[in-house]
């Protein structure tokens, strides 16, 4: 083989044979492993918290610090790929991963381990979208759907094994194996794509730093995330830091579309806006992954806060999402270039809506197997959309551009999933305490007024009815509101051919 750079416009034949194989398994890893890290932490985070001697509280900046670094770089891709060409990129991003992640879990301050999830997560933010790409470009032009099929997958499933993970890493060994065991996972990724993909390697192209774009970019993903992950802790916008952080966000938010729609070699190419199909592709999948996002977090936050599950065994809750995902990717694959993509959607989103509807009833008798059998039917819906608005979203993008525009589609689905946390955290409290309030008032207006020997008793039946309330009210407008974007991906054109030739260009 030869690393000599391939001219532009011009690309390797496809893998074949046992060479595909293996080439999906490790850009399938590349995607899994860094998507993981954005779950394994949350649960573990208070043992961390614990064994580094700080509070819960300091310790969130753990999973704030990786959220934002990779936010920060998911959208870069696009540009790094010119400067270090597609191959390059994806090999030193895992590198550099696998070696930050070493030192995350040896970690022994607060401080060390924050900076490192920061490199960690600067590392594995190109890996999402190159290894989209790269796993598009070693499949035949009439096979890719299966490509993007399985890229899809290890989005669904990682969210998934993420708090399973965590949580039984925590509870039976030492924290920092939740960082240790990415050495398994990249070690497999580079040893198998560097072979197979070095003679893949793209020309580049040596262009200045668009500094300013890029600090822009910097300043906003960092205020925003900042501000979502902290607002909740400090009652949002009655927090002077808080209004900052929003100022800040907003302020160079605009600033940086400014710049970089009058920039001759901007850092971020927002010309695929003017894509009907990727703007519209983009607003239903971020606003769908939010949402389903909002409901991974939540899901374990019931279980593990009010009906007594542990870490351990609220990931295995969720984890039947996972049968069906797996089941029904390779078949929405398969049915891509066969079906009008908007009516899959629309098949996935109505599925999601199933699986919300299922929930609204719950009561605080509810067991395993009412929420494993939610879960379970909700993996049926999650790849129908997000395999076919990631495929929908470059159909009609030149090929020089797909490679940013799903960089940036990443990265607004990223963020997405930061909004979605956030405010599901934020609005479930919130309704919790309503429904707190009724629920006392509602009592206290018949006259029942129980004995002080009771009172615990009767405080803590309140508190979970009030949660269950709230749970369910969550669930009801989660329904609403999955149907209602279901709406939007009609407002995209019907790609002229096969939907995998119309994302080749």
């Amino acid at each position: 083989m030869t690393d000599k750079p391939e001219p532009n416009g011009t690309r390797p034949p496809p893998l074949k044979g046992v060479a595909l194989l293996l080439g999906c398994v490790a850009l399938s890893l590349g995607n899994f492993v860094v998507v993981l890290d954005t779950t394994i932490s949350n649960v573990a985070m208070p043992t961390i918290s614990g064994a580094l001697g700080v509070s819960t509280d300091d310790g969130t900046w753990i999973i704030t610090a990786y959220a934002v670094a990779e936010a920060i770089t998911v959208p870069l891709t696009g540009w790094l790929t010119q400067i270090f060409g597609e191959v390059r990129l994806f090999i030193f991003s895992v590198i550099a991963f696998v070696i930050c992640s070493v030192i995350c879990g040896l970690s022994s301050s607060l401080g060390m381990l924050v900076l490192f999830r920061i490199l960690q997560g600067l590392a594995g933010g190109p890996l999402i979208p190159l290894s989209s790409t790269l796993m598009i470009s070693i499949f035949p032009e009439d096979r890719s759907n299966v490509a993007i099929a399985l890229w899809g997958l290890t989005t669904v499933v990682a969210p998934i094994f993420g708090p399973i993970i965590g949580g039984y890493i925590c509870d039976n060994y030492y924290w920092g194996w939740i960082f240790f065991i990415n050495i398994f996972f990249c070690a497999t990724v580079a040893s198998i794509s560097w072979p197979l993909l070095r003679d893949r390697i793209t020309a580049i192209a040596r262009s200045r730093i668009d500094f300013v774009g890029l600090v822009l970019l910097m300043v906003f993903v960092s205020a925003f995330q900042i501000m979502l992950e902290k607002g909740h802790d400090l009652d949002w916008f009655s927090s002077p830091f808080i209004n900052e952080m929003a100022i800040a966000s907003a302020i160079s938010v605009v600033l940086l579309v400014i710049w970089e729609t009058t920039d001759d070699d901007p850092v971020l190419d927002l010309s695929v806006f003017l894509s009907r199909n990727w703007l519209i592709s983009t607003v239903t999948l971020s606003l769908m992954f939010g949402l389903f996002f909002g409901n991974i977090v939540l899901t374990p936050l019931w279980l593990q806060q009010m009906m007594g599950y542990t870490a351990t065994w609220a990931g295995f809750a969720t984890a039947p999402m996972g049968i069906l995902a797996v089941v029904t990717a390779p078949i929405v694959g398969r049915l891509l270039p066969k079906i009008d993509p908007r009516l899959i959607v629309t098949y996935g989103m109505c599925v999601l809506a199933v699986s919300f509807f299922m929930r609204m009833g719950f009561t605080t008798q509810a067991d395993y197997g009412n929420t494993a059998w939610a879960m379970f039917v909700l993996g049926a819906g999650v790849p129908a959309c997000l395999i076919t608005l990631t495929a929908l979203g470059v159909s009609d993008l030149p090929p020089e551009k797909v490679a940013g525009g799903s960089g940036l589609q990443n990265f607004l689905r990223v963020l997405s999933m930061a909004i979605g946390t956030s405010l599901t955290q934020n609005y479930w409290q919130n309704a919790t305490r309503a429904a707190r309030s009724q629920l006392v008032g509602a009592i206290g207006s018949y006259g029942h007024t129980p004995l002080p020997a009771n009172l615990p008793l009767f405080s803590m039946q309140v508190d979970g009815q009030a949660v269950m309330l709230a749970t369910n009210d969550f669930y009801q407008n989660a329904t609403i509101l999955i149907l209602a974007f279901a709406a939007l991906i009609w407002l995209a054109k019907r790609p002229k051919g096969p939907l995998q030739q119309a994302a080749h260009g």
